[in-house]
């Protein structure tokens, strides 16, 4: 990475975020085969969490491909790197304090393992 990228620091902490969302923020995966129910899942708990008062954003599969990922094919290489994407989307949500429920078909345990090791850090 080139060195004059920096990481800034914020002025309000995650924590901050969370104490004003009322609840902790989170990554919930739903991943299983195309056309088996996950983003009709992950859509129901999300209104359910919704009408609780809970801040959350629904990030889909074929919706994401629309538009961040549009670019990649379906190769084992691009499907890694949708889910790379993905996590970094979902990274940032989680730090702003939201819930993000994420649909993804996601066949790689070691794709779901680095967006795990993204958000723990």
């Amino acid at each position: 990475m080139d060195e004059n990228i920096v990481w800034h620091n914020y002025a309000i902490s995650k924590s901050q975020r969370s104490e004003q969302k009322k609840h902790k923020p989170a990554i919930l995966w739903f991943t299983g085969f195309s056309g088996s129910g996950k983003s009709t899942v992950a859509n129901a708990l999300e209104s359910a969490l919704n009408q609780l008062g809970v801040h959350t954003y629904l990030l889909d599969g074929d919706n994401v491909r629309h538009g961040l990922c549009k670019d990649l094919s379906f190769t084992d290489e691009d499907r890694v790197e949708n889910i790379r994407r993905v996590g970094e989307t979902a990274k940032l949500m989680v730090d702003a304090g939201l819930v993000v429920l994420t649909a993804f078909i996601s066949p790689f345990q070691s794709e779901r393992d680095m967006v795990r090791n993204l958000v723990e850090d």
